[in-house]
């Protein structure tokens, strides 16, 4: 990183703008930062510092936005930090505006004005500066990635603040591990420690979880055997638990398989003392069936006997309803004449009922030909009933004409008001096709101007992704560039190896008496040797090898950035610099308008099929009022002549109808007065027929019940049984029959009649002992199956707890690693002596680095005489590994730093500045850092002591270095010759620059 031009406005103690040359400074390599206390020395630091990362170094942190803002500003300047620098092989520009309250333009009051950022790189092949980015973060991301630092790291490694370093030189362990854990982020390896002990705490809950449910198995083991097992006295995690569980588990099998085998017994026994109590009880049962079925058969027969008497009526009962059954045809013929005499009787007396009076008395032949006289009458108004007919239908004419008349007359008026206003009409749709035409016109010269600008939309969309690759694409070939040399430099270093060592690779070829290819001596008496780490062939060809592959990718990453930068050349000469937002807000407008055109054109068509349809309609309407005009005059004559004709037919229908409203109502008289006499005829007729066969069939039955045995019909009708009756009388002789059967023969039973003789059976003894028996029984096997409940209980809890310490015996054992792993890197294990967190580890190895570094500066510093050591000695009862020592070369001795002079801890911590300025350097990524500040601290030197830092400063521009010195020291502006030198005054301060070309 090379620093090549600062400008501040408004910033710090600078009230307007003041410019810093750093191409003039660093020509000299050495140059001096001083001015009065308070002048803005440092100033110009945090500048550069604020420029980088947004924010100034340290405890100056507060001052950012307002309090950096100069006091001696003009209102209206603005606080603004621009640097030009190169960084990675790019050459880079800053600005950098913090907020800003300033007077409101209008009105009065102020007004905050937001934070701005702005990153410019320079384009060589344009000799242009070109934006990059605008946005805080990405400019910070973009900054820290390409310097590799942090904030933090930058304030240490470039700023050089002795007074840290001093402090540093003197503190303790804890300390000097904070400082050093923010230069090189060690959070990783504190991350590490923090996983691990994360881990251990996860694996030691899962083992504590994993015996809790093997010891909750173990209680439902306990629970399930009773008093066979006793659990071990051992808390979850604690070793040996799961062997002890398995041991009880073990033993609580074998004994609950004992008591099985004797539950076992038990059931078997009572088993057949079962068995035998049922058969008892089963012959117990059998006596007192037979012996209840011998007393039921008993008391049937007398029941028998009692109802002996009911039986013989119901046989005599029976016998008269079989006689009465040949009677029952003609009392069934005599009912059925009796109720068609009845019904034809009701129908007469019914029909004579809806005549006149006058027919009360009138036989069937004399209704017969009344009815025969209505019907002839009925056939004269015939005529009339058509004349009525034609009357209505010319009547409905009428109508349809009135209705017709009053339509034409509407009609006409619709017709005449739609003409009245055809002008107004056809004018507004000419209009409306006039509008459409010129919308179509506009929308034509707007589709030739969208193209163009959406391919010039796409083309600034392609400049912004090119531009964007190109930026990666450069940073790529500079990467692979520098791989390139580096291996290069490691290929020629190797090779000149190789070329010290040949003689060595010559001499291994060598025999005696075979000529040496140098000088051709046969003899060899002292052929040289190859030493460690000699460099033969094949590594030379394997380092060729890497350099040329890396060269073959620099060339690639050379013609791909190439070719992006083609292809950006290309975009950014068809899209010009015009950001695409406002090509894509001019595009969409473009659209918007071509959109709005086109759907006013669109109603172009429907505007001409709208003024066509006008005017056919107009000519219909005029069609239709010449038509109505015609169909007037034709109505009128056919008025007259429909009057004509009804006046004809209504005299003819008066006539007809007599009383009657109508014709017809004349009509439906005489119908309804046919029908009614026709009917009563009908009804007289069939009341005669039937009281013939009344007769008749009383004498039928009278004949019939006399041969059958009856006195009179009444009395074999009332012998006669129906259906239910007769199915009655038959299930009661069929039922006693059966009961005197099963009576005879349970009465004859031999093994019915034996067990009445015995004595009467004892069956709730019997049931008693069965009772006992089988209670025995379900006890058991109740017991058995308790036994083998528990059996399987345990066996299947044992398997489980058997799969339960399989399954957690690796994490057990990775729970033991885990937990050696994180005691070890927290320090607290045992086999860790010195108690090194595994932070402090690495930053011992890196504070070995700084010691190792700064000593180099150091001994220059000092004459020879001091060295810095690292030490992991353990500090008290603390941690050890961050201790750092001084050894003094006149004494021999090693002692704290803190024991130190106020000059020689100014030339220490100068040196342990410059050592940890390269291994951050180193660490960050190998960055070169070309400008350098050291802030103080000279003015406790003494000449000679000032000589030599000053040589060790200079020493610094072998590698094309400028280093600034921060100081007020009246001797240093003699002895450096580049100066910048703030001068401060009532109204701000300024910069001068003295020494430089």
């Amino acid at each position: 990183m090379r620093l090549h031009r600062l400008e501040m406005t408004a910033f710090g103690p600078f009230g307007d703008s003041q410019v810093v040359d750093f191409d003039a400074l660093s020509a000299a390599g050495l140059f001096l930062l001083h001015g009065p206390t308070g002048a803005g020395k440092t100033s110009v630091l945090d500048a550069v510092c604020y420029a980088l990362y947004g924010s100034v170094p340290g405890a100056r942190q507060s001052g950012q936005g307002s309090t950096l803002r100069s006091d001696h500003a003009a209102a209206g300047t603005r606080t603004a930090v621009t640097l030009d620098l190169t960084v990675a092989g790019r050459r880079l520009e800053i600005t950098r505006r913090p907020p800003w309250e300033r007077p409101k333009r209008r009105g009065s009051g102020t007004t905050v004005d937001k934070a701005q950022s702005t990153l410019r790189a320079y384009d060589a092949a344009a000799g242009a500066w070109k934006d990059l980015s605008r946005s805080h973060q990405e400019i910070g991301e973009e900054i820290t990635q390409l310097l590799g630092m942090s904030r933090e790291q930058f304030c240490q490694v470039v700023l050089l603040p002795q007074g840290d370093f001093a402090r540093f030189l003197r503190a303790d362990a804890e300390a000097r591990g904070k400082l050093l854990g923010r230069l090189f982020d060690t959070r990783r390896f504190a991350e590490v420690e923090k996983r691990l002990a994360e881990r251990r705490r996860a694996t030691e809950a899962q083992v504590r979880e994993g015996d809790a449910a093997l010891l909750a198995d173990a209680h439902r083991m306990q629970q399930a055997a009773g008093d066979a097992m006793e659990l071990p006295d051992l808390a979850p995690g604690e070793p040996g638990l799961a062997e002890a569980v398995l041991t009880a588990a073990a033993v609580a099998r074998s004994t609950a398989r004992d008591r099985l085998t004797v539950a076992h017994c038990r059931l078997t026994a009572a088993e057949a003392a079962q068995r035998a109590a049922e058969q008892d009880l089963d012959d117990v049962r059998e006596l007192a069936r037979l012996q209840r079925r011998f007393a039921e058969a008993r008391e049937r027969a007398a029941r028998l006997e009692e109802r002996a008497g009911a039986h013989r009526e119901t046989r005599a009962r029976m016998e008269r309803g079989r006689k009465a059954e040949t009677v029952a045809p003609a009392l069934e013929l005599r009912a059925a004449a009796d109720a068609g005499h009845r019904r034809a009787a009701a129908a007469d007396a019914h029909a004579r009922a809806r005549l006149p009076e006058r027919f009360a008395d009138a036989g069937a032949a004399g209704l017969a030909a009344a009815a025969r006289r209505a019907a002839e009458e009925l056939g004269s108004l015939e005529s009339a009933r058509r004349a009525e007919r034609r009357l209505a239908g010319l009547l409905d004419e009428r109508a349809d004409a009135d209705r017709q008349e009053r339509a034409d007359t509407e009609a006409l008026q619709e017709a005449e008001s739609w003409l009245a206003d055809w002008e107004s009409t056809r004018t507004a749709l000419r209009s409306r096709i006039e509008t459409a035409q010129e919308a179509a016109g506009r929308a034509e010269q707007l589709a030739v101007r969208r193209e163009p600008a959406q391919a010039r939309l796409r083309a600034a969309r392609d400049r912004d992704r090119l531009t964007e690759e190109t930026g990666r694409a450069r940073q790529r070939a500079l990467a692979s560039g520098g791989k390139s040399l580096e291996l290069k430099e490691h290929w020629l270093r190797l090779k000149e190896e190789r070329l010290t060592g040949i003689a060595a690779e010559l001499a291994a070829n060598l025999a005696d008496g075979t000529p040496c290819a140098v000088c051709g001596a046969t003899e060899h008496p002292a052929p040289a040797r190859k030493v460690a780490g000699h460099v033969d062939r094949e590594t030379e060809e394997r380092a060729l090898a890497d350099h040329q592959a890396a060269e073959r990718q620099h060339a690639e990453d050379e013609r791909r950035l190439a070719a992006l930068s083609a292809e950006l050349a290309a975009a950014t000469a068809e899209a010009g610099d015009t950001p695409a937002d406002r090509l894509a807000a001019e595009a969409e407008e473009l659209d918007r308008r071509l959109a709005q055109d086109r759907r006013a054109a669109s109603a172009l068509h429907q505007a001409e099929t709208e003024l066509r349809a006008a005017e056919q309609e107009r000519e219909r309407r005029l069609d239709d009022r010449r038509r109505i005009e015609l169909h007037a005059a034709s109505r009128l004559a056919r008025r007259e002549d429909l009057d004509r004709q009804r006046t004809a037919l209504e005299a003819e229908i008066a006539e007809a109808r007599g009383t009657a409203a109508t014709v017809a109502a004349r009509a439906a008289q005489l119908e309804r007065r046919a029908a009614l006499l026709t009917d009563a005829a009908d009804a007289a007729r069939a009341a005669e027929e039937s009281a013939e066969r009344l007769k008749e069939a009383d004498g039928r039955l009278a004949e019939a019940a006399f041969r059958a045995g009856f006195d009179t019909p009444g009395e074999a009708a009332g012998a006669l049984l129906d259906d239910s009756a007769h199915r009655e009388l038959q299930h009661r002789l069929d039922t006693w029959q059966a009961e005197e059967a099963a009576v005879r023969a349970v009465l004859a039973e031999s093994d019915t009649v034996a067990a009445a003789r015995r004595p009467p059976a004892d069956l709730p003894a019997a049931e008693a002992a069965t009772a006992r028996a089988g209670r025995r029984l379900r006890e058991a096997a109740s017991a058995r199956d308790a036994a083998a409940r528990r059996c399987g209980e345990l066996d299947r809890l044992s398997a489980r707890a058997a799969t339960g310490v399989r399954r957690l015996a690796p994490l057990r054992e990775e729970y033991d690693r885990v937990a050696r792993l994180a005691a070890l890197t927290a320090g607290t294990s045992a086999d860790n002596e010195r108690r090194m967190r595994l932070e402090s580890y690495v930053l011992a190895a890196r504070l070995e680095q700084v010691a190792a570094a700064a000593t180099v500066r150091l001994r220059r510093m000092s004459s020879g005489r001091y060295t810095l050591v690292h030490s992991d000695d353990r500090a008290g009862r603390g941690r050890s590994g961050l201790g750092l020592h001084v050894v003094d070369a006149w004494t021999g001795r090693e002692r704290d730093t803190a024991t130190l002079s106020g000059g020689e801890t100014f030339f220490a911590s100068l040196a342990l500045a410059l050592g940890l300025a390269d291994v951050v350097t180193d660490e960050a990524g190998g960055v070169r850092l070309d400008t350098l500040f050291i802030d103080e601290g000279f003015g406790s030197l003494d000449d000679q002591t000032l000589d030599e830092v000053l040589d060790v400063l200079d020493s610094l521009r072998e590698r094309d270095r400028s280093v600034g010195i921060v100081s007020h020291v009246p001797d240093l502006r003699r002895r450096v010759h580049a100066q910048l030198e703030i001068v401060k005054g009532r109204s701000g301060s300024t910069v001068r620059q003295r020494g430089t070309a």
